[in-house]
């Protein structure tokens, strides 16, 4: 099976590699071909697996070293998940962080925007330069919160 052409950003990450003075290699190529048709976040295990769907003989320390490379570029950013596995964010438009909710496990992001406060006040207090892709947390959600809140009212309600 052919695969399309490579599009925009990844055909120019290609130029930059050779820059750099790596090689074009079929495995870099298709580390790229798996990273461009996915969205959102992708673990390095995930992005492993899709890669040997296509080519069994695929070696995890080579996916890994073309993404680390892919991150100088900023075609994808390395963070961590709330269960601290490695995740990755392909494209990410906006540096960001995460809202994980412990218990539906649903996941949003979090804006520098909206991260912002909480940011400048732990730089501000601490001296300690936040790196919002790593921020991951958890907590709950307002569905989750409010079923935990419902229950506990339940439960006080019968008493002893």
């Amino acid at each position: 099976m052919r695969t399309p052409p490579l599009s925009e950003p990844w055909v120019s990450a290609i130029g930059e590699l050779r820059r750099r003075g790596l090689r074009w290699t079929p495995r870099r190529r298709l580390v790229m071909e798996v990273l461009s048709e996915a969205s959102g976040h992708v673990t390095g295990a995930e992005i492993v697996d899709r890669c040997r769907r296509r080519d069994p003989a695929t070696v995890p320390s080579t996916v890994y070293r073309t993404l680390d490379v892919l991150e100088e570029l900023g075609l994808v950013r390395h963070g961590h998940g709330a269960g601290g596995q490695e995740e990755y964010h392909v494209r990410p438009a906006d540096e960001h962080g995460h809202l994980h909710c412990d218990a539906c496990g649903g996941r949003w992001e979090l804006s520098a925007s909206e991260a912002g406060e909480f940011v400048a006040h732990i730089e501000r207090h601490r001296g300690f330069s936040v790196d919002l892709s790593h921020l991951t947390l958890v907590g709950r959600c307002p569905d989750c919160a409010a079923g935990q809140r419902a229950a506990m009212r339940r439960g006080a309600k019968r008493g002893p």
